[in-house]
């Protein structure tokens, strides 16, 4: 399974992109997260259903210290999900 994803809120300046790096490790996923010049964060990740509705969920939440306000889903992107996840700048 596959996700692109746009997180809002307050997620950014709060270690939101080490949470979902660290989330996406323990699933197993490969992707990657960034910060956008708007204030979000977008996610990429690829798995299997299990680990993505999982870490879908913990997008959700966040850590905390964040704030999630919505998860606006998008079509696949282009760039490939490299594995292991990474923080994108």
């Amino acid at each position: 399974m596959y996700l692109h994803a746009v997180v809002r809120g307050r997620v950014q300046g709060v270690g939101f992109r080490w949470f979902v790096r660290e989330a996406a490790h323990r699933l197993g996923l490969a992707g990657w997260v960034k910060n956008l010049p708007d204030g979000s964060v977008e996610v990429v990740a690829d798995g299997d259903d299990a680990s993505i509705e999982s870490f879908r969920a913990s997008l959700r939440e966040g850590p905390a210290g964040a704030s999630v306000t919505g998860l606006d889903e998008l079509p696949p992107h282009p760039d490939a999900a490299p594995r292991p996840f990474a923080i994108q700048r």
